[in-house]
Parts: C-alpha cells; sequence; structure tokens
C-alpha cells in the first residue's frame, strides 16, 4: 500500500543575512506530495541521527523527464512505491534542480514528487524543498544551510498529524540539525553562537 500525503510548506520568512540568497521565494511554496509505502505509522528512524550525507531511500520523483536535470530510475532508491521506468532527480543533483528551476521559472511542486520511506530522508527531502523555492549562489554555505534546516523543521512542526510526529521525536530533530548546523559553521570558521537561536525561531515561523 502506497501512503500518499500533501504536506503543507507555506513561505517561511529569512531569518538569514539577506546576501544570503539573490532569489529568496522567488515562488511560494504550497505543498509537497510525499509517498511512502504504508502502514501510516510509526515513520520509521524517528530516534536515530540525522545523517547529513545524502539520505538512504529518498529521492524526489519527476511528473515529467527534465532534460536539464541529472536524471536516474526512481526504482533504484525507492522501494514499495509500485516505481518502475519513472525517471528522478539523481541524488547529487539538488543544485542543479534548484537552478535549473529557477532559471526556467518551474514550480517544483510542477516537477516532481518526493519518495521518503523514515524519518531522516523526509527531513532532508523538505531541506531539499526549501532550497528549490528559495535561490542563492551557495557562497554562504553554513547560513544557506541554517536557513533550509529551519525551514524543513517548521515545515515538519506544521505536519505533526500528517507525518505522525510528536513533541520529542520534533525537539530530536531540531536539536540533531542544531548540532549538524554548528558543524557547518565552525567548518567556515564562523561564530556558531547565533546557531541555535536562529533554528529554534525559524523552526516555529
Amino acid at each position: 500500500m502506497t501512503v500518499r500525503t500533501f504536506l503543507e510548506t507555506p513561505p517561511v520568512p529569512c531569518m538569514v543575512p539577506a546576501t544570503v540568497f539573490d532569489a529568496y521565494g522567488w515562488c511560494a511554496s504550497d505543498v509537497l506530495e510525499w509517498r511512502r509505502p504504508g502502514p501510516t505509522l510509526p515513520l520509521e528512524g524517528a530516534g536515530a541521527p540525522l545523517d547529513g550525507s545524502n539520505p538512504a531511500r529518498m529521492i524526489f520523483v519527476l511528473r515529467a523527464p527534465l532534460p536539464f536535470l541529472p536524471m536516474e530510475l526512481a526504482s533504484l532508491h525507492a522501494f514499495g512505491l509500485g516505481l518502475n521506468d519513472e525517471m528522478a532527480l539523481a541524488p547529487y543533483g539538488i543544485d542543479d534542480a534548484t537552478d535549473g528551476l529557477y532559471d526556467r521559472r518551474l514550480h517544483p511542486t510542477d516537477a516532481m514528487w518526493l519518495a521518503a520511506d523514515n524519518l531522516n530522508a523526509l527531513v532532508w527531502g523538505l531541506h531539499d524543498w526549501a532550497h528549490f523555492h528559495n535561490h542563492g549562489p551557495f557562497e554562504a554555505r553554513a547560513w544557506t544551510e541554517l536557513q533550509c534546516d529551519g525551514t524543513a523543521l517548521a515545515w515538519l512542526r506544521r505536519n505533526g498529524a500528517a507525518t505522525g510526529l510528536g513533541e520529542a521525536d520534533l525537539a530530536h530533530v531540531e536539536a540533531e540539525l542544531t548540532r549538524l548546523s554548528r558543524g557547518r559553521f565552525e567548518a567556515e570558521g564562523l561564530d556558531a553562537g547565533p546557531v541555535a537561536e536562529t533554528l529554534a525561531a525559524l523552526g516555529r515561523a
């Protein structure tokens, strides 16, 4: 059985320096179609550490092939959804999609839907969904990722009933995203002091 959910993903205010993005909110986010194999609950991996690398079993399935994007068979990455020859955005193509959708003014909702069957995959799917609606040169990586982390957290909170995630799960996600974001700031030699406060504010926007 495939569970098909439309997650509410409304615009979230930009709470990082204005220079981080050159086209923040170039198109208004509205909903993300999310599919995963049943049962509806629980969402696998609710207490596991979040992985900052390409998440397993998460892929954006294209509604139609898009030659300007790197593509792979969706069935190589998502299972139990009855996928056959559908194409998906290649896992390494998030930046390509962020640029390509913006350049063509193609609304992400019209282009793709998300397959994800665990919490780690859902978090990073929402994080990438934020990238697709907010274009930036990706020169200030730590700040860019912080905004997208916080947007993903805000959307998770908004969709608690649909995901089945409780407050303890959301607190866990916030703590993990704070840890990852602090690491990015420190790696760039930046003061990580604003991370926790900014992420908390974004997550409740």
